[in-house]
């Protein structure tokens, strides 16, 4: 069995007025994208294996392009572009700053090579060194900030479109050999009451928010219960044996189309054996490895996780009433609790089990796996969209999404906070996503 290495805390803000703070964070938070790529190889960096993922190559110049396109190219004295052509072929979809190259045919781009691509980012990054020391723009270090974010969130897709590029080839190669080996008691499924009320959620302004956390707003909720911890690959593993890819009545219309149409019969990455009695193989970063009934099931779509939910619910009858939770009662719950877990620091790279508290509670809140709530994407009430091509980040993509919530085992503890709103299609699986069941009181 696994268990959840020693807890990474995230740390403080750094504030904006603090240029060596600053400093220090943004050649942290670029040095670890370059120990993130290091076990790739450059024909690993430079394939993408599906239309939704993209090269390693071409995260590592994207978040670059970030630095250079909405930073440098507005507040460097005398600035010049290290290559024109870049601006368009590391765009991604800010319409405002210009064309992009297509997504879909980003494995095309063999030139630049990835050499190019580092000494690219090691000249950028000498430039952006002597930027956060000597501008007196404040609206220059807050976009330092932003592009930071930005870069974590480019690390967690980095590993996991590097882990669905390696799941596909026949050789089942790991990104690395590394297993935290341990064996741990099993935490029992419980529900931890919530008392509901008045509620207020969105970011306090206080900090690094994205604009989609804001405003701060009140909210109603009913009293609720959460499930003390993550559902696991052996509940889920109940779930396939019970049929649940082949019940209908599990499913909401267009994930049960999908499930005909794709021939699904159990998560992502996993391997069925063909001995009804044995388990199935998971791949993962380390490689194929055996089912683990305690770790949190993963890379999941919302349409499963609603099926498993209402397949619980029915079956057993102490999950009666089992739902997936609304964001404002993640968040509500996750306020009074620290950003702490198995996050990507901890490099296990993979959800680990549920670690036994004393002190009870809600468990395996941050890190692990995203978890998936039943509130579709939307503005907040009085919501207002950053100025310039930074708007489109999050408000144009306000439609057809789902919310999801807490972060996972590849998402830096730094980037994380109770108010964070990611956000994916419905039938999206190849990130690092699962579930937590709740009910009403």
């Amino acid at each position: 069995m696994y268990t959840t290495p020693r807890p990474v805390a995230a740390p403080h803000a750094h504030p904006l007025d603090n240029r060596a703070g600053l400093a220090r964070h943004y050649a942290a938070v670029r040095e670890r994208s370059r120990a993130l790529a290091a076990p790739l190889s450059p024909e690993d960096s430079q394939a993408q294996s599906m239309p939704d993922a993209s090269p390693t190559k071409w995260h590592l110049a994207h978040v670059t392009w970030f630095f250079e396109t909405f930073v440098l190219e507005r507040f460097e004295p005398g600035f010049e572009p290290f290559d024109p052509a870049f601006r368009v072929l590391f765009n991604s979809y800010y319409n405002g700053v210009g064309e992009q190259f297509s997504r879909p045919q980003r494995g095309l781009i063999t030139r630049p090579d990835l050499a190019t691509v580092w000494h690219w980012r090691e000249q950028v990054d000498a430039r952006m060194a002597h930027l956060i020391e000597h501008t007196d723009s404040t609206e220059a270090l807050r976009l330092i900030e932003l592009g930071l974010h930005h870069e974590q969130q480019h690390q967690e897709l980095l590993l996991t479109d590097a882990k669905h590029l390696l799941s596909i080839n026949p050789l089942r190669p790991a990104y690395q050999r590394h297993w935290p080996l341990v064996s741990v008691a099993q935490v029992a499924p419980s529900w931890v009451g919530q008392p509901g009320g008045l509620v207020e959620v969105g970011h306090t302004g206080e900090g690094f928010a994205f604009d989609n956390e804001l405003p701060r707003h009140r909210q109603w909720l009913e009293p609720y219960a959460l499930m003390n911890r993550l559902v696991t690959h052996g509940e889920w593993w109940a779930f396939v044996q019970d049929g649940g890819y082949r019940e209908p009545r599990w499913w909401l219309a267009a994930g049960w189309d999908w499930v005909r149409a794709q021939g699904v019969r159990a998560p992502m990455y996993w391997r069925l054996p063909e001995d009804a009695h044995a388990l199935p193989t998971v791949f993962t970063l380390h490689g194929d490895a055996p089912l683990d009934p305690h770790t949190p099931e993963t890379h999941i779509r919302h349409f499963d996780a609603v099926a498993f939910a209402r397949w619980a619910a029915a079956t057993h009858t102490e999950w009666a009433g089992a739902r997936l939770p609304t964001e404002a009662e993640w968040e509500a719950a996750a306020a009074r609790l620290p950003v702490q877990g198995n996050l990507q620091e901890g490099n296990a790279l993979h959800p680990l089990p549920a670690r036994p508290s004393a002190a009870g509670g809600l468990l395996q809140m941050y890190g692990d796996v995203w978890e998936w709530t039943s509130s579709s994407y939307s503005a907040y009430p009085g919501y207002q969209p950053a100025e310039g091509a930074v708007g489109e980040y999050n408000g144009k993509f306000m439609i057809n999404q789902t919310v999801l919530r807490g972060g996972s085992c590849a998402t830096p503890a730094s980037h994380l906070r109770a108010t964070y709103r990611n956000f994916f299609p419905t039938d999206a699986r190849w990130q690092f996503s699962g579930l937590r069941l709740a009910r009403g009181a």
